[in-house]
């Protein structure tokens, strides 16, 4: 069958990371549960979105990307 768009299967980082300017941060919304893991610069505090977390296979799957270890929850 003809495909219209490739199947993506990316397991480099799409966007870059570097552990001594920026911290994972998993930011968990209180009404709503949603979570969305990204990185906060520890210098201006902004916040970079990376992945919206659905189950813990999608948590598993931005630490083996950014090989992180340990998320920090915020609210």
């Amino acid at each position: 069958m003809f495909r219209l768009f490739k199947k993506s299967t990316r397991n480099t980082p799409a966007v870059p990371y570097d552990p001594t300017t920026q911290k994972p941060i998993l930011r968990c919304s209180i009404c709503t549960g949603e979570q969305v893991a990204g990185f906060r610069d520890l210098q201006t505090g902004k916040f970079t979105d990376i992945m919206l977390i659905r189950n813990e296979k999608d948590l598993q799957t931005f630490k083996e990307q950014y090989g992180v270890t340990d998320i920090t929850k915020e609210f």
